[in-house]
């Protein structure tokens, strides 16, 4: 059971003088308000943990606003999700009964309502950073909040790192309160200098958790939501907060609960939705409705859904994860924390007893909390940041996580590859027009260097498009980035995605300066191309859907489509795998174009390598922008070393098989190993295994392929001489002393010995050739005894052994009345050892 706040919490005070806090009702965190002030009067920082639904967010801003050290000071409270920001703001201004812009204002990007009047400014994304970055100072700022702090969201991290730096270096007066519900207090407390902690209790409803075990996997999930869903309609009351990993998951749940029940409306919650469309998902059904809010993890804190008393909680989450070694990010679909799964569970006991419903079974094991966003993150976005701030490394601030080396190592070449930084990693010029921005390094990049070329508005719709969810891919299956900004063009009703990458790019031409129309657009793959340098991709030959990137990986698209049978694209979306990304988002690019482009990052490389088309080795000049090559030709006069050394790798590569064996050839490296193997011959015997002979090439093939540069001209090779030059003259006599190629049997034929059988060779002769024999025929001076495939006069089988007067003794007179009948026209005696050997098939007549 989780115990969570009541109804009557959120209820509302009017008035504007300092005593509002008084009139408000009560919450849970007001009793640990004068602790809080006292903390904050006395030292620099401070840690306030809580439980959901004490009153954090919004009681604890009013009540330190009067305080003395704060006069003539605002406060900046830092929220890591907009919905959040928004309605804090607005909540705490209505305690006030005010609106927001008066005492308490809210900044976020696409919205602000501040005014001179405002004191208390909650602010989300990197709003607090850019703040810090244009008055490091924090004129006017006495205290930052940093609220839900156990989100762990980067611009979080980076903003509370700034804020340390100045507060230890520039303003020791700046107060620094970290809040949070479930995070680890004594590591926070301890980066802040020893800050003093202050637990508060939460007043909490009973919640029942009801766990569906055999529902744990995710296929079907939707359905099994939908399901649900309506069980919870029929056997509780109240609204129900669904919880589900992303916006893809609630269309399709919405799309599966047709004719609910009369009053019930369904209302999806999402990053990506607009303000008036989450603000109906937050607000409380009408009299006698009931609501179902599908919702992401955007729902976990710092809000109040209104009259929701169940929770289904899916388990699932979904978080961006960077990989330094392809320098892309995926979406991945995670299972909850424990720590995000109470707080979830919470939800339904803000207001009476409610009820969660969680899809796995008691028993599975979460992790505590969640993975900092820090250590899976893209950082060029906060390397650009720090090198504006003036650290050279992440080292040089204080961090609850620091920064990954590999990460930070692959952001900085990112932003030297896009001239934020110089060669010493300081920022320069490009690269502070580039943080002032506010937008992805990437996307800066791309707008100013489009600016300068007439192109920027064209720019700006394309950031503004990659800046928001593919709201073009659902109706459309190809990657192509040229059809989307086709939709932004059409006079059509825009959609809703349309319609917030439209305003995204409106403010991104208000805020580069540009006009609403370019003199010379550039085309698509062009300026993808400026802000993607290592996503170039070039068509591989044979292979129609299948591309090489500039950073040496490998990328493919849908085989149908009709990008697909472009040479080069300029790409901007891939899923992120290490060795072959599929491709979500491109556009064409022109060979001239890359050049104009990166003409200085290029290479000229000769290259003398292995041709798998041809089967042979091909010495060309090569221009390349890392792994794509964009001109290549053929030139004579190659260095013969470097060609045999070429033509001995592609050996290697092919494998053995692309040599001129036979069967002498095989038995040779047989017999060979056989001798090693037994300690034959006294010297060691050289590794003639295929894995050795691919090692040695070298050593013992070069010399016989000099001037040989293909498949067809290895079949001249005299193989036999190669490989014996692997033995000295005493192990060449040896070898055919101890191990022959055949064996002379009593009836005067030579009989080949099979030596593929390394354990025991085998002679396989036919049983009549052997009459007057009574020893096994062995090799290797006796040592080694042959396993004897004992023929009939047709050359079938009929009998394997090893010891062959066991054979005469034992088993042949049962075989001997077997042939009788059935070759009866031969001589089959009694006694074999008595008998004269014959290798005629029929004996004379």
């Amino acid at each position: 059971m989780i115990p969570c706040r009541s109804r009557s919490d959120w209820g509302f005070a009017s008035g504007g003088n300092s005593s509002i806090y008084g009139a408000m009702q009560p919450l849970p965190v007001e009793e640990i308000i004068p602790e809080l002030q006292a903390a904050l009067s006395l030292g620099p920082s401070a840690v306030l943990q809580a439980p959901p639904g004490a009153g954090k967010t919004t009681r604890v801003p009013l009540a330190l606003i009067d305080e003395p050290w704060l006069t003539g000071q605002r406060i900046v409270m830092l929220e890591p999700r907009r919905l959040a920001c928004r309605a804090a703001a607005r909540r705490m201004a209505a305690l006030r009964g005010e609106r927001p812009g008066g005492l308490v204002g809210y900044r976020m990007r696409l919205e602000t309502r501040v005014s001179a009047k405002t004191r208390i400014e909650v602010v989300t994304e990197g709003i607090l950073t850019r703040m810090l970055q244009d008055d490091p100072g924090l004129s006017g700022v006495g205290l930052v909040i940093f609220d839900e702090f156990h989100e762990r969201n980067l611009n979080s991290d980076l903003a509370l790192a700034l804020s340390l730096d100045v507060q230890r270096s520039l303003r020791e007066d700046l107060r620094l309160l970290v809040m949070s519900a479930t995070l680890d207090a004594q590591p926070v407390a301890r980066l802040l200098r020893g800050a003093p902690v202050i637990t508060g209790r939460g007043r909490m409803h009973p919640v029942e958790i009801r766990h569906r075990a055999h529902q744990a996997e995710r296929r079907g999930l939707e359905g099994r939501v939908a399901g649900l869903i309506r069980e919870a309609l029929r056997d509780e009351t109240g609204s129900l907060l669904v919880f589900l990993p992303g916006a893809g998951e609630i269309r399709r749940v919405e799309g599966l609960l047709e004719a609910l029940p009369a009053g019930v409306s369904v209302a999806p919650l999402y990053g990506d939705l607009p303000g008036p469309a989450q603000d109906r998902a937050i607000q409380a059904a009408g009299p006698g409705e009931r609501k179902v809010v599908l919702a992401t993890s955007i729902a976990e804190t710092s809000l109040t859904i209104e009259g929701v008393r169940v929770v289904i909680d899916s388990g699932w989450m979904r978080q961006p994860r960077f990989s330094p070694a392809t320098g892309m990010s995926r979406l991945e679909t995670l299972r909850v924390s424990r720590a995000a799964a109470d707080q979830r569970t919470g939800r339904a006991g803000r207001l009476e007893p409610g009820v969660c419903y969680r899809l796995w079974p008691e028993t599975d094991y979460l992790l505590p909390f969640t993975a900092p966003e820090i250590l899976a993150a893209d950082l060029a976005p906060l390397m650009l940041e720090l090198a504006l701030w003036g650290s050279s490394t992440p080292g040089e601030l204080a961090w609850l996580d620091e920064p990954p080396a590999a990460a930070v190592k692959q952001a900085r070449e990112l932003l030297t590859g896009l001239e934020a930084l110089d060669d010493r990693g300081r920022i320069t010029g490009h690269g502070r027009l580039m943080a002032a921005s506010g937008i992805h390094p990437r996307l800066a990049h791309m707008i100013i260097r489009a600016q300068e070329r007439g192109s920027g508005s064209r720019a700006c719709e394309v950031a503004a498009l990659l800046g928001e969810r593919d709201t073009a891919g659902l109706t459309f299956p190809g990657a192509d980035l040229s059809w989307r900004l086709a939709l932004l063009e059409r006079p059509s009703p825009p959609t809703r995605g349309l319609s917030a990458v439209r305003d995204t790019a409106r403010l991104l031409r208000r805020r580069f300066g540009l006009p609403a129309r370019d003199a010379r657009p550039l085309e698509p793959g062009y300026l993808l191309a400026l802000a993607f340098p290592d996503r170039i991709a070039q068509r591989r030959p044979q292979s129609p859907n299948r591309y090489v990137l500039t950073g040496g990986t490998g990328a493919w698209l849908d085989e149908h489509d009709p990008l697909s049978r472009e040479e080069y694209l300029a790409c901007a979306r891939l899923d992120g795998r290490s060795r072959e990304a599929r491709i979500f988002l491109a556009a064409p690019l022109e060979r001239e174009a890359i050049e104009e482009l990166y003409a200085a990052r290029m290479t000229e490389e000769r290259r003398i390598a292995w041709d798998p088309l041809s089967q042979a080795v091909a010495a060309t000049r090569q221009l390349r922008l890392g792994g794509v090559v964009l001109r290549e030709e053929k030139i004579a006069g190659a260095d013969k070393e470097a060609l045999t050394q070429a033509l001995l790798e592609g050996i290697r590569r092919e494998g053995l098989g692309i040599l001129p064996w036979n069967r002498q050839l095989a038995s040779l490296c047989c017999r060979v190993r056989l001798l090693a193997r037994i300690g034959a011959g006294g010297a060691p015997w050289p590794d003639l295994s295929e894995q050795a002979l691919l090692e040695t090439l070298e050593s013992w093939l070069a010399p016989y392929a000099v001037g040989v540069t293909g498949r067809r001209g290895l079949q001249g090779i005299d193989l036999e001489q190669a490989l014996l030059s692997r033995l000295s003259w005493e192990q060449r006599r040896l070898l055919d002393e101890l191990a022959p190629t055949h064996i002379t049997v009593p009836s005067g034929s030579r009989i080949a010995v099979d030596y593929a059988v390394e354990e025991r060779p085998v002679l396989a002769v036919r049983l009549q050739e052997l009459f007057g024999l009574d020893t096994t025929p062995a090799i290797a001076g006796g040592r080694m005894a042959l396993t004897l495939h004992l023929l009939s006069p047709a050359g079938r089988p009929v009998q394997v052994t090893g010891d062959l007067a066991s054979f005469w003794r034992n088993v042949y007179p049962e075989v001997r009345r077997e042939l009788q009948g059935r070759y009866p026209r031969h001589h089959w005696p009694d006694d074999p050892l008595a008998a004269l050997p014959t290798a005629r098939a029929k004996r004379r007549g």
